[in-house]
């Protein structure tokens, strides 16, 4: 299946926040990336500035081009605001709700024990990361995967962030996806209005 492998440090420093981690990196070099990186920014256009946020937004939920137009076109057909709309149908992708969890300690990693069949869904393997969650279906491990250590560390390691729209069963090893959620309790840092303004042009 399709996804970025490009440079990730790079890219989390374009942006100056740790969109696929690489804390460190910005903290480090706090300037963008490449010989110019150190000057004097230029102003960018409203379509630069427009542009810049659908990518921010797409590199955040690992969701290529294709992928991403689909899901805008879904959430400005849906009624309410389209910019929310296009956040939850983004948080209730498979992958991001396996990381929301913590059973996985990126989405990237999420992603990987998606396709690799450690995850089941309402009891059954759903190997498809872009899988959209629906409110009452359960997230769960396989029994042969709990010991895994990139799944027991995560647990252990992840600071347990109680998000409304989710339930998480330590013990067992599940949660549930109870609604999508809204847009004040995403903690994204992305403005939705900017993404609709580029997609109305």
């Amino acid at each position: 299946m399709a996804r970025y492998t490009g440079p990730r440090a790079k890219i989390s420093r374009r942006f100056g926040e740790p969109i696929l981690g690489y804390q460190e990196a910005v903290k480090r070099k706090n300037y963008a990336p490449g010989q110019h990186g150190k000057g004097k920014r230029r102003k960018l256009s409203e379509y630069a500035v427009q542009l810049a946020e659908k990518q921010k937004a797409k590199y955040t939920y690992g969701v290529l081009e294709r992928q991403f137009s689909n899901l805008f076109r879904k959430a400005a057909s849906k009624e309410g605001v389209t910019g929310d709309n296009l956040l939850k149908f983004l948080e209730a992708r498979l992958d991001n709700t396996v990381y929301r969890m913590g059973i996985a300690p990126t989405r990237r990693g999420a992603r990987q024990l998606v396709l690799h069949k450690h995850i089941l869904v309402n009891g059954n393997v759903v190997n498809i990361s872009s899988y959209a969650m629906k409110p009452g279906d359960v997230v769960s491990v396989r029994e042969k995967s709990k010991s895994l250590e990139i799944i027991t560390k995560s647990l252990t390691n992840s600071n347990v962030r109680k998000f409304n729209w989710l339930e998480w069963d330590g013990a067992q090893m599940a949660g549930k996806f109870i609604m999508f959620p809204d847009r004040d309790q995403i903690p994204e840092n992305i403005n939705v209005q900017r993404i609709v303004e580029l997609y109305s042009k």
